[in-house]
């Protein structure tokens, strides 16, 4: 199942929606529904009128049914099938299905390594039709649908990703630790605009540039001055990394580039513009102080076993 960043972040993580007037946001993430209606309503278009959003669309309907007859005629019948459906009918299954058929159209453009290249926000939910919804709805939105994926998802604060991004401009590169069996595996940290790439230390030794990322972290900044939040998400190669593993890696952001302890982005700062005067083994000391990764290295007792 996915990891989530809410608890590290300080977020609350809602409830799972489960009324129908509660999963109907979920339908922000789908291609976008135009229920068209225009002048002399015909079958199902005049209750559209009674609907109190009508007026703010209702010259982009009427446009849409002049250019395409047949699109509106479709989808005044799938808007009818709608409203027979049975009290109770929940649209998660429909939502999930039409995500995914829109993710893996976009995940056709994939850079090298497999990851998706150009990974707008658009690409997973309809921004402009999102900023209708409270923050809250927006997290929950967002928080409901990666936690039925392999993968690393959070909601930050705005505040604490202002504070990340100034450090990241500054000092765009880290070196990271991550737990193992025997000692620790590096990666470095590259941020690329809002993306950061994670490449273990050893690749980067022995491929130079030329190196794949192990691990993307995409922002999104785009609802951050209006609603106080930015979104992130995550794609891993599973051949190098499990979801705990990425997770842990994303932890460590915060842990460094979003802590109000000066001494430990001190180490961010030497790591970038005196690095000679580096020492990895403050990284792990700091890792080891906040008990990330604990989880990912096998007890003794069960070596013995």
């Amino acid at each position: 199942m996915a990891a989530a960043l809410q608890q590290a972040w300080g977020l609350w993580r809602g409830p799972a929606l489960r009324s129908r007037a509660a999963l109907r946001p979920l339908g922000l993430l789908a291609p976008p529904c135009r229920e068209l209606a225009g002048p002399g309503p015909g079958p199902g278009e005049a209750a559209l009128e009674d609907n109190p959003f009508y007026g703010k669309y209702r010259h982009k309907l009427q446009e849409l049914r002049r250019s395409s007859p047949d699109v509106f005629e479709s989808r005044m019948e799938k808007r009818s099938e709608v409203k027979k459906q049975p009290v109770g009918y929940s649209k998660q299954a429909e939502f999930i299905r039409r995500v995914d058929e829109k993710a893996e159209a976009f995940g056709a453009k994939t850079s090298k390594g497999g990851f998706t290249k150009d990974k707008t926000l658009d690409s997973i939910l309809h921004v402009e039709m999102v900023k209708e919804k409270s923050a809250e709805e927006i997290k929950q939105i967002w928080n409901q649908y990666f936690s039925a994926k392999d993968t690393v998802y959070a909601v930050i604060p705005a505040e604490k990703f202002d504070l990340l991004w100034k450090r990241a401009q500054k000092c765009p590169s880290f070196l990271y630790a991550l737990p193992r069996k025997e000692g620790y595996e590096f990666f470095v940290g590259q941020w690329s605009g809002t993306e950061l790439h994670f490449t273990s230390l050893i690749n980067i030794q022995t491929q130079g540039e030329t190196a794949p990322s192990h691990l993307v972290l995409y922002h999104y900044p785009e609802l951050q001055k209006e609603k106080g939040i930015v979104l992130m998400t995550a794609e891993m190669d599973s051949k190098f990394l499990v979801v705990q593993e990425a997770q842990c890696l994303a932890n460590q952001v915060q842990l460094f580039y979003a802590t109000d302890r000066s001494e430990t982005y001190e180490l961010v700062e030497t790591f970038n513009h005196r690095p000679s005067e580096f020492k990895y083994m403050s990284v792990i000391a700091e890792l080891e102080q906040s008990g990330l990764g604990k989880g990912l290295r096998p007890s003794q007792d069960s070596d013995k076993s």
